[in-house]
């Protein structure tokens, strides 16, 4: 049976996801935003439609996915996938969601889980959540398999912590007991490859994150380490907030450690780099 999968969103993690569905045989499209990157990723092999959220994607371009994944960001007025692009999803028997960590709210270190009641505090989780609710809603309707994977923060090659040092924009910030949980791009798309087997109608929740939390002054540390570059001194948190952007110190007002118990042990998922060690020594010895 031919497997099509329609991926809204082939940005970082879509197209990682697109490029290991095509290794394993599937016939992949996907949107991007601008018709230069639609252009560029057809001369790459990968059927790609320009949408930007606010013109019903055709029939024509959507084909007739049996799986359905989305990466995009909701906004202020919603999902733009849902809100644009809903009678074209009907026929799919699969459906995929992108969605935070940072619905879970603050829980000052402590531990969530796929059980741990969805609190945001942050606008931008808040429309996660929502638009979580959306296609929830949409599955329901439909009958399809729907699995929501929730990532706290996403690395990767061309966006790590050693692509910040290399550029020295890298600020190793002190605030006691705060912690950060991460995943990286290539064991994201091995989680969402892994949910697509899963179509028994059901609505799954998956947090898709590595082993280790860690503050991210080690993170920097360790990378410049790998790149044998000096340890910036460590920055109190009371100096260095008022000189951060908004955003920044978003990230910063919450603090929790993500389980991926449920990822290893029910969906059979073994992470390619376990913490941000194996991660970014990957990517150092790949750029050498």
């Amino acid at each position: 049976m031919t497997r099509r999968l329609f991926i809204f969103g082939l940005g970082f993690s879509g197209l990682e996801i697109a490029k290991l569905a095509m290794a394993e045989g599937w016939t992949v499209a996907g949107t991007c935003t601008s018709e230069e990157k639609a252009r560029r990723l057809r001369e790459a092999g990968i059927e790609a439609h320009r949408f930007d959220g606010t013109v019903p994607l055709s029939p024509e371009a959507f084909g007739e996915p049996t799986h359905v994944l989305c990466t995009i960001a909701p906004g202020e007025s919603g999902d733009p996938v849902l809100r644009t692009c809903r009678p074209l999803l009907d026929r799919a028997r699969w459906l995929g969601y992108l969605s935070t960590t940072g619905v879970y709210g603050d829980h000052e270190g402590g531990w969530v889980d796929e059980t741990t009641p969805a609190l945001p505090t942050q606008p931008r989780s808040r429309q996660r959540l929502a638009a979580e609710q959306g296609w929830r809603e949409l599955a329901s309707a439909t009958g399809a398999s729907l699995h929501i994977l929730r990532l706290p923060g996403i690395y990767g090659p061309g966006r790590s912590t050693l692509d910040r040092v290399r550029a020295g924009a890298a600020q190793r910030i002190d605030k006691p007991g705060q912690v950060f949980s991460r995943i990286h791009v290539e064991d994201i798309a091995a989680s969402a490859l892994k949910a697509t087997a899963r179509e028994d109608g059901k609505v799954e929740l998956w947090n898709v994150a590595d082993d280790l939390p860690a503050p991210n002054a080690d993170v920097i540390a360790y990378a410049c380490e790998l790149l044998g570059r000096p340890v910036p001194p460590a920055i109190p948190w009371d100096e260095a907030a008022p000189t951060m952007s908004a955003m920044a110190r978003s990230f910063y007002s919450e603090n929790r450690r993500v389980r991926n118990d449920k990822l290893k042990r029910d969906l059979g998922v073994v992470l390619r780099y376990p913490t941000y060690r194996e991660g970014l020594k990957a990517i150092a010895a790949a750029a050498n």
